[in-house]
């Protein structure tokens, strides 16, 4: 197949011809006000020089770096398999599935998808997944209006991720801070009028937070807990269901997701089974056809463009079915214990370079509070320590603005690498 087939003439003119028009310029009458003049455009190329031109700018890339930054997306090992499986014809095609009959794979990867949220998160319910965590992270806010059938009002500790808090923002909800001393929230003055708690484990700054207080808080008032977390991190801590959370939300890039500038993503979101209707998205469910053979369907699709506008759950139409399938294709290569090795992993790591910076003179910015795999470390100039680094090979962690470096530390960094990070920070001064 041609990647580009352009019109004749002859094609542009049949095609007028069968649609009563005489000219492109009479096609596009409606279009106003249309552009006069000529477009100050460079020469055309052809597909081989337009082609070379491409190769040469992306060669300006950097790929490969050892990371330190994480702050929600992680550079995180991406077994081979993976491409090799999502690749094949079976999954080509992914889409809406609106005709089970003919969307058998689809739906049932779909639900591998949600079996495996709903595991690690232990919650009953989980949808097909939302366009990224900060989108799931909002529509939980309004999940938690609906439920609680109180204005859009929530709790939130400065632990959340601010990205995460900006698009909550964006929808229109209110949010109260709640206090955070030594790296931890305070749940125990939360207001009495809010739908939602929303509680972040690991938090921004890489603590792990007390789900089961923020759940008794939330439900104290009437409200709904909601727990953001790292699908990693569940395979080492409490799934956030089993501590009390109504809601689990987070994004599933570390299962299986290259950094890839910025996405795509997918969001993840859990519920317990009496919340199923306030669940915006699709679900699907598993069932047997007219011979009793196992079939899966689309159970429920709570959006406007399937009821009333006014009572629909959300106007989220699609789910991230491919990113989707490379984190349930991820779960199952890895399995259980699979997944806890990569957690202890990147925490023996961590806890490994958290130890020689402070041996090195250095503080870190919450020192008694746990952490898995990223930490807040203190610099004198955090900006100078991350050109060093980059200057070395490496990049550094997240400049945090008051004088501390958000360290991400995964399965993939190395012993070697994690010395040179000491050393190279050590010598920035």
């Amino acid at each position: 197949m041609a990647r580009f087939t352009p019109h004749t003439e002859d094609d542009v003119r049949e095609m007028l011809e069968a649609i009563g028009v005489e000219t492109l310029d009479d096609l596009f009458s409606d279009v106003s006000p249309k552009f006069e003049g000529e477009l100050n455009l460079p020469p055309a190329l052809s597909e081989y020089e337009a082609l070379s031109d491409v190769n040469r700018l992306a060669s300006k890339n950097v790929a490969g770096l050892p990371m330190f930054l994480g702050a929600g997306a992680y550079d995180r090992i991406t077994p081979s398999s993976i491409g090799a499986i999502i690749s094949r014809g079976e999954f080509l095609t992914s889409y809406t599935p609106y005709q089970p009959e003919i969307s058998q794979g689809t739906l049932q990867t779909i639900f591998e998808f949600q079996s495996v949220i709903s595991e690690l998160t232990g919650l009953e319910i989980s949808n097909a997944s939302v366009y990224d965590g900060a989108s799931a992270v909002a529509e939980a806010a309004l999940m938690t209006a609906r439920q609680t059938k109180r204005e859009p009002k929530v709790a939130v500790s400065p632990g959340l991720n601010p990205r995460y808090r900006e698009v909550i923002e964006t929808y229109r909800v209110d949010i109260v801070e709640l206090s955070y001393n030594d790296g931890t929230t305070d749940f125990s003055e939360v207001p009495d009028d809010v739908s939602g708690v929303f509680v972040q484990s690991p938090n921004y700054y890489g603590i792990v937070e007390d789900v089961e207080a923020a759940a008794e808080a939330a439900h104290r008032v009437g409200a709904l807990c909601v727990a953001v977390c790292d699908p990693i991190s569940l395979a080492v801590l409490e799934g956030p269901g089993n501590l009390g959370a109504d809601v689990a939300v987070g994004e599933a890039q570390p299962l299986g997701m290259p950094l890839l500038f910025g996405g795509p993503y997918a969001g993840y979101m859990a519920t317990r089974q009496e919340f199923v209707r306030q669940l915006p998205g699709r679900i699907c469910g598993e069932t047997v056809d007219t011979e009793g053979k196992l079939a899966y369907v689309l159970t429920l699709r709570a959006r406007e463009q399937d009821i009333r506008r006014a009572r629909a759950n959300s106007n989220i139409c699609t789910n991230q079915a491919l990113t989707a399938l490379v984190a349930t294709v991820y779960s199952s290569l890895m399995g259980p214990e699979g997944l806890r090795e990569v957690a202890e992993l990147s925490i023996s790591k961590a806890h490994y370079l958290a130890e020689r910076l402070q041996e090195a003179g250095f503080r870190l910015r919450y020192p008694d509070a746990p952490f898995l795999w990223e930490f807040a470390v203190e610099l004198p100039d955090v900006s100078r320590a991350n050109q060093a680094l980059l200057e070395n090979g490496m990049v550094g962690g997240l400049d945090l603005g008051d004088g501390a470096m958000l360290v991400a530390v995964t399965e993939k960094r190395t012993r070697e690498e994690l010395d040179a990070f000491v050393e190279v920070v050590s010598n920035a001064g």
